[in-house]
């Protein structure tokens, strides 16, 4: 089994930041990508910001709305993700969901796997 546990959810007034923690746990054998979708109420679920592992770089991709005021990083050795989120703004109001791509042993093939979510709310 394996779960990601999310933190740093809460409410913020518009400008404000929060910092969101993803820490993953359980049968990991590695970890080739975590990251962080959204979801905000009637739409569909969108990526934030992922890394991935690439050897001796990670790649980061973030979505156009949150370039240059969300920052992600990565604890290899703790298996955690953070999101720190700048300049907050009212649209950034969702739910906000933790992934990882991950192998949980050396002879099963990579899997999908979900936080329970965590609230960010943003009032203007």
């Amino acid at each position: 089994q394996v779960q990601l546990v999310e933190s740093g959810g809460g409410l913020v007034q518009a400008g404000g930041s929060l910092r969101l923690s993803c820490a993953a746990s359980g049968s990991i054998f590695s970890i080739n990508r975590m990251g962080w979708y959204r979801q905000a109420p009637g739409k569909q679920r969108e990526l934030v910001s992922a890394i991935t592992s690439g050897g001796s770089t990670d790649y980061v991709d973030y979505a156009d709305s949150v370039k240059g005021r969300f920052i992600i990083s990565r604890d290899n050795a703790k298996n955690t993700v953070y999101l720190q989120m700048d300049s907050l703004k009212p649209e950034d109001t969702a739910v906000y969901y933790c992934n990882a791509e991950l192998i949980r042993s050396a002879w099963e093939p990579e899997s999908d796997h979900w936080g329970q979510g965590t609230q960010v709310t943003v009032s203007s």
